[in-house]
């Protein structure tokens, strides 16, 4: 009868003391200083949580893009220009907690043992109180059956929740468990307008509005790209060299007195090689992982970044570089780790009319800076860097096309697909889709342009009814490119990657 309300719920003790010193604003205390500069995804996952229009935000993303940092802003941001209480505000970071294997159900167990001894009263009376408790989960997909307790944990309890995850493939894993109750973020490398702000502490607003895909359709939308970019040239050159030498991650571009070497070895380290040997242990019991064939498949997709390499390709280079018979189908699912880790991705042919159309997947890399820090290969992409450089012209050309297939897939609900060669119709490089109305895409990132050669698959493309496209789109090296063909409109990779 006399048991106290905040006996309900232990933990081993060296966990309770973790997770005491990791969120410190429970005592009053402030926790580590955080940047100022915000990335994109801020003010949009913050709205989203004051939303509630589902009861789980869910930011995804690359390792070291900043969805952590992100996170620790937003609490910030609550403790300090919001005045939550911090006793209102749990954080667990859960790869960084060993002790949890002795603990079922971590994700219920902790947030029982929050609601009892730090908040000290029901999540749903803080919630009637206008004070609803928020509950910040990093990397939780790495836990067995995360969807399932968060699940639980939002159903039958008014909170708040954001959780953050490096691996799609995990995340996508528990999504049905969560139909209805998560709403997503993705978050990828650093958009150029990023670049301008991280390290030269320049503004500029989106060319493309955040909500919607309609612009996408509009004929003036893509004409005034280009003129509105070169509005801002100055500093669009300025990011975009920026981004030509260093690539899209934070690190590389708020640290760019630090030599590209010592970036290089980091974002080996903490990236590549934190995917390949700590994402790579975790999944279905049974399976054999090899890190080694690991490496050298994303050796693969960094060397053929931009294009579409047949299963015979990678069998034969897989064969030659280990010296082992292995099939395409282990390969493939290596490939689909590595997209799930949100390391590659993978650009399927397009379909039409529900049927899947034969043709191997294009690869582009989540950032160009990964591929020259793992081949130890720099190659340059600003007109500059490739006048100074042109051996290096048909590299940089098909990682130009590995970006820009990035950058589109990046943004949301947009289909994007490639289209290979068949038959008579000539390749294009990328097909998007909005509705029942495609847009075709080819990258032409060289000195000079073949007004009849450069456009011969976007007129193939154009020309048939039946893929409803009503112009097309040729990404170029430089600016103001002429095309004589009214239905092509031209826009240089620079001016692109400013849109978002």
């Amino acid at each position: 009868m006399g048991r106290d309300v905040f006996d309900r719920e232990r933990l081993p003790s060296e966990l309770d003391e973790f997770l005491r010193s990791v969120n410190p604003w429970w005592e009053g205390k402030r926790g580590k200083p955080q940047p100022k500069f915000k990335r994109w995804a801020f003010e949009t996952t913050l709205k989203r949580l004051d939303s509630g229009l589902a009861p789980a935000v869910v930011i995804r993303g690359p390792r070291q893009v900043g969805k952590t940092t992100l996170q620790m802003q937003i609490i910030e941001t609550l403790l300090e220009e919001r005045k939550v209480q911090g006793s209102r505000i749990l954080r667990v970071q859960f790869d960084e907690i060993p002790s949890l294997r002795k603990v079922a159900e971590p994700v219920l167990a902790i947030a029982r043992w929050f609601e009892n001894r730090v908040l000290g009263r029901s999540f749903n009376d803080a919630a009637r109180a206008n004070q609803p408790a928020y509950l910040m989960f990093d990397e939780v997909q790495n836990l067995k059956d995360w969807a399932p307790q968060l699940k639980s944990l939002v159903d039958h309890h008014s909170v708040k929740v954001l959780v953050t995850g490096s691996s799609a493939l995990r995340i996508e894993a528990g999504k049905d468990s969560l139909a209805g109750r998560i709403t997503e973020v993705e978050l990828g490398t650093l958009h150029l307008r990023e670049i301008l702000g991280l390290r030269f502490a320049e503004r500029v607003d989106p060319y493309l509005p955040t909500n919607g895909l309609e612009p996408l359709l509009r004929r003036e939308f893509w004409d005034g790209l280009e003129p509105w970019a070169l509005g801002r040239k100055v500093v669009r050159d300025l990011a975009f060299r920026g981004f030509s030498e260093r690539g899209g991650y934070p690190m590389a571009q708020a640290n760019p007195n630090t030599s590209w070497p010592e970036i290089a070895d980091q974002l080996n380290e903490t990236v590549i090689k934190r995917a390949i040997q700590h994402d790579l242990r975790i999944g279905a019991r049974g399976v054999k992982r090899d890190p080694q064939l690991l490496e050298e498949v994303f050796r693969l997709a960094c060397r053929y970044a931009g294009q579409a390499p047949s299963q015979a390709l990678f069998v034969s280079e897989i064969k030659n570089a280990l010296s082992a018979n292995i099939g395409w189908q282990r390969i493939l699912k290596y490939l689909q780790f590595l997209d799930g880790a949100m390391l590659i991705r993978l650009i399927r042919p397009m379909e039409l009319r529900l049927k899947k159309q034969k043709g191997n997947s294009k690869v582009c890399l989540c950032d160009h800076g990964l591929r020259a820090s793992w081949l130890e290969e720099v190659v340059p992409l600003d007109p500059e860097g490739l006048k100074a450089s042109p051996h290096l012209a048909d590299i940089a050309g098909h990682i130009a096309e590995s970006v820009v297939g990035y950058t589109l897939s990046g943004i949301p609900h947009l289909d994007v697909a490639h289209f290979p060669e068949r038959g008579a119709e000539p390749e294009v490089d990328f097909v998007l889709t909005v509705g029942e109305k495609r847009i075709p895409m080819e990258v032409k990132y060289r000195q000079r342009i073949d007004p009849l050669r450069d456009t011969v698959g976007l007129r193939a493309f154009l020309e048939k009814a039946v893929y409803n496209a009503p112009f097309g789109i040729m990404v170029t090296l430089h600016d103001q490119v002429r095309i004589d063909d009214p239905r092509i409109i031209p826009v240089s990779l620079s001016s692109l990657l400013m849109m978002r």
